[in-house]
């Protein structure tokens, strides 16, 4: 199994920046991938950027492109959301996710990792509001 806790969140104002961390125990030398996704109440759960843990393969969403990137830490069992330019429309719960499946990254198709379907463990998630 592995836990995942994410930090970092909070309210900032339209144009600020954030930087969340997610950091992963228990059996972390099979992650596969980590992904950042993001909800608002009563919509579905969307993939916001992805990143191949130790190949450093990134996907990220259309909606946040050019604004925010996802890096891993020197551990490799640490993942980060620096997040720039941020909008109201940011505003979400924000979750780490885990893919300890063990499949490849998809090349040919990258949005794949940004499904929920491609990860089996998650974190409680952390508020950002872009006021």
């Amino acid at each position: 199994h592995v836990q995942l806790v994410e930090s970092g969140g909070g309210l900032v104002q339209a144009g600020g920046s954030l930087n969340l961390s997610c950091a992963a125990t228990g059996k972390t030398n099979v992650l596969n991938c980590m992904g950042w996704f993001r909800q608002i109440p009563g919509k579905e759960r969307e993939g916001v950027a992805a990143i191949n843990i130790g190949g450093g393969s990134t996907v990220y969403a259309d909606s946040v492109k050019g604004r925010f990137t996802i890096s891993q830490g020197n551990a490799k069992n640490t993942v980060y959301l620096q997040m720039n330019s941020l909008k109201p429309e940011d505003t979400a719960m924000y979750y780490c996710a885990a893919d300890t499946y063990g499949g490849s990254w998809p090349r040919e198709r990258p949005e794949y990792a940004l499904g929920l379907d491609w990860y089996n463990f998650w974190g409680q998630g952390t508020q950002v509001t872009v006021s």
